[in-house]
């Protein structure tokens, strides 16, 4: 008897992972089926600003969530949250019953965490974390296992911040579940520039970004073009040029 409830037993803890594992694989078909969201309906809600309305034209909003995949469920990693746009736009895409992370460091522009902390007060909103943390450690305790993270334009930034590049792409890619994407979109700066004019001009070599986020051991998967300027003279900074800027989105796989 004592033989036959030890193996019993075993055979118990052995199902117990195998049980969990199914579990997930139900949950991540279940997420990969989930149709995309009505990305144009999310920008015609009525209680979207004004403001908003303006800064979807300027950044094609409507393409940028199409091409970061955002959809119902997921979670999600918003780095460098700033007044919470891009948060919010997330955070409407991946409702009811997804989450979204809107980071940033502690200690940056006051005006820009009113904004952001303005929005969490809105419907909108009620599905968004705030996430006030370094760049080069980002990621809230005990999260992990990410859907998408995002990082639109202030990957510059960090260029000329106290902050540990290496470290920062490193822990994003920890982050994020096996296959999970990240999408970063920038300011592009003319070839050789590299990162050398992130704080003068607000610009990041295309090629230096994406050198960096591949040795962090992501793979490259697509590029969107929806931003591209090639009248940009790459040589102003972002805030006074009288054309739209030139910029660049990337699309990065975690093996």
């Amino acid at each position: 008897m004592i033989g036959v409830a030890a193996t019993a037993a075993a055979l118990a803890v052995v199902s117990l992972p195998a049980a969990m594992l199914t579990a997930h694989a139900q949950s991540t078909t279940a997420q990969s089926t989930t149709p995309a969201p009505d990305y144009q309906a999310i920008l015609a809600a009525p209680d979207r600003s004004d403001a908003d309305r303006a800064n979807d034209k300027k950044r094609h909003a409507a393409e940028l969530l199409a091409f970061t995949g955002a959809k119902p469920g997921m979670t999600v990693l918003d780095m460098g949250a700033g007044g919470g746009y891009s948060t919010e736009l997330l955070a409407r895409a991946v409702a009811p019953n997804g989450k979204v992370y809107g980071q940033d460091a502690a200690g940056g522009s006051a005006r820009a965490q009113a904004a952001f902390d303005k929005r969490t007060q809105t419907p909108a909103m009620k599905n968004v974390v705030r996430d006030l943390r370094p760049y080069d450690d980002p990621i809230p305790d005990g999260v992990k296992n990410l859907d998408l993270i995002t990082f639109f334009f202030a990957y510059h930034d960090t260029t000329y911040m106290p902050v540990d590049r290496k470290a920062m792409d490193k822990k994003m890619f920890d982050a994020l579940k096996p296959g999970g994407i990240l999408v970063v979109a920038d300011h592009a700066a003319k070839d050789g520039d590299g990162a050398s004019v992130g704080k003068t001009l607000h610009r990041i070599e295309e090629k230096t970004l994406r050198g960096e986020i591949e040795a962090a051991g992501f793979q490259f998967v697509a590029e969107g073009r929806f931003l591209h300027n090639p009248d940009d003279p790459h040589d102003k900074p972002v805030f006074r040029l009288p054309i739209p800027v030139d910029e660049f989105v990337l699309k990065f796989k975690k093996p």
